[in-house]
């Protein structure tokens, strides 16, 4: 399986593809990665660059073809799912991170832990755009989450998710916009009591902890923690 780390957490934040690697390595799965990993295009599609995205994507082909690709970008995802298909008629074999850490669970080659309860912290869960309305998942994140801890949700979720504002070339082009949608998001978290944000993308988890008072936490970086029993991470924020 080759995964795919992305630009945003390959670059910025290191800590969620390091996650992703040692939660692999824990179970078992055999995996590899790309010593000169490029941008999968989605940054260049979203931001309007169609022809320099579809030149992109062609040289990506040769090594996606054929392979099972894991990603922990939203972002990523949708692209090699949606977009490689719609451009190059050409079905990629790609998962999230969430529905493969999903799928452990119910093959239960990885366990839950509702012991976390005790540390009295509310969780919320935030739905990034590229994987909820754009792909469709809502459920594998979720799932993942109640096995190890106590899920308290936000005013709008799912389909009705307000989008981190990170999206879409907005953080770079209108950085007021962006931090205001941030803020707005973060509010409905703080609203419900939550001590901690989680989320499935690098893009909104660099969003929303650049405007936030509360934790934000990848769901790779959470799921590690919980399993490796690591309660002083937990403490004190």
């Amino acid at each position: 399986m080759l995964y795919f780390k992305g630009c945003t957490g390959r670059e910025k934040l290191r800590n969620i593809p390091d996650s992703v690697e040692k939660l692999l390595n824990m179970m078992g799965i055999d995996y590899y990665t790309l010593d000169n990993e490029g941008c999968c295009g989605s940054f260049l599609l979203r931001t309007g660059f169609e022809e320099d995205a579809k030149n992109v994507m062609k040289k990506n082909l040769d090594e996606f073809k054929n392979q099972k690709i894991l990603t922990s970008c939203a972002g990523c995802y949708k692209t090699l799912k949606k977009d490689y298909k719609k451009y190059f008629k050409t079905d990629l074999d790609v998962v999230h991170i969430s529905q493969l850490l999903r799928d452990l669970i119910n093959e239960s080659e990885l366990k839950g832990n509702k012991e976390l309860s005790k540390y009295s912290i509310t969780v919320t869960y935030h739905d990034p755009c590229h994987l909820g309305r754009h792909s469709g998942e809502y459920d594998a994140p979720r799932e993942i989450i109640r096995n190890f801890a106590n899920l308290k949700e936000m005013e709008n979720i799912r389909e009705n998710s307000i989008c981190c504002g990170s999206g879409g070339g907005v953080k770079s082009a209108y950085p007021e916009i962006s931090k205001e949608i941030a803020i707005s998001r973060v509010k409905e978290a703080e609203d419900i009591g939550a001590e901690l944000i989680l989320t499935s993308c690098p893009f909104c988890k660099l969003n929303l902890s650049e405007n936030s008072s509360i934790e934000v936490l990848d769901i790779s970086e959470f799921i590690l923690n919980c399993i490796s029993n690591k309660k002083e991470n937990w403490e004190g924020n």
